[in-house]
């Protein structure tokens, strides 16, 4: 079993951001759905997977909200030239006939991890096609990889060490401890990832560098250790992905195959003639 769980959120910003805009000739702008077209084309070229499906958020209040309610209140919306292309990468999505998976009150995140570890505990392989840090700590799992679609290639030790100074299995340590202005995750004033990793190295995990919290020898880490404990703690409850969310099975991830009339058809109700071009070349090879 090889299960290939592609991230949604994360091919729709690349889309968007990394090319030019694109309108269609009713105004419509189409530059997201061809760049997540054009990603997700390449991707099956690449992977024949046995599993398969596009994860996005699913819309409302999230179970990190009982936890802190400003998780991510800091973020601002997307620009509604982004957001009109929602509806119709959700269509692209049925187009190629795959899967796609959102579990209410929980990231995608939170279901692409669950089903790695379905996976996992069969004796299967998992691809995660994201450049999104919180899957870092997956990464401490045998059998699971982090395919980044910014660097094109799969990430390594190195870069998760690059990013939090410790492995993939102290990534969410680190986390818990530098925090993530992004996600609006707080962590402890003071500490950023060269501190964090020194801490760990010396005591291990969160539970423990704050259970020896008075034997840091810099006097402002360790008052920040101190009167900061709880937040250190939730800030760790925030980052850790959870691998049991309800309702989710790796059967939801079936591969099918691509029906190539409706492929071709929802390519040409968005004008992208370039890509349809392309995807018949490679039909005609045999690519897919």
């Amino acid at each position: 079993m090889r299960l290939t769980a592609i991230d949604g959120a994360s091919y729709i910003y690349r889309a968007f951001y990394a090319l030019p805009p694109l309108e269609r000739s009713d105004g419509q702008q189409v530059g997201a759905v061809h760049g997540f077209c054009s990603m997700l084309w390449k991707k099956l070229k690449e992977d024949r997977p046995t599993h398969i499906g596009v994860v996005f958020d699913a819309p409302g209040r999230k179970f990190r909200h009982d936890i802190d309610e400003s998780y991510k209140a800091n973020r601002t919306p997307p620009p509604p030239e982004l957001t009109s292309q929602f509806p119709l990468i959700r269509q692209a999505v049925d187009a190629f006939n795959l899967p796609q998976i959102e579990a209410e009150g929980y990231e995608a995140d939170d279901v692409i991890a669950t089903v790695s570890m379905q996976v996992l505990n069969q004796g299967g392989q998992v691809s995660i096609v994201s450049s999104d840090k919180d899957f870092y700590q997956l990464l401490a799992h045998d059998g699971i990889e982090q395919w980044c679609p910014i660097k094109g290639r799969a990430i390594d030790r190195d870069d998760v060490v690059k990013k939090f100074g410790v492995g993939p299995e102290f990534a969410i340590d680190a986390q818990a401890l530098i925090g993530d202005t992004s996600d609006n995750v707080p962590g402890v004033p003071g500490i950023g990832p060269k501190t964090a990793a020194q801490l760990i190295e010396q005591f291990g995990d969160l539970d423990s560098v704050l259970w020896n919290a008075d034997y840091v020898s810099k006097p402002k880490i360790r008052q920040a250790l101190i009167e900061h404990a709880d937040q250190a703690r939730r800030s760790k409850e925030l980052v850790t992905l959870n691998h049991d969310v309800p309702g989710v099975y790796v059967e939801h991830f079936s591969a099918r195959d691509i029906d190539h009339t409706a492929l071709l058809e929802f390519l040409d109700e968005m004008e992208l003639v370039t890509l349809k071009q392309d995807i018949l070349a490679d039909l005609e090879m045999g690519a897919v």
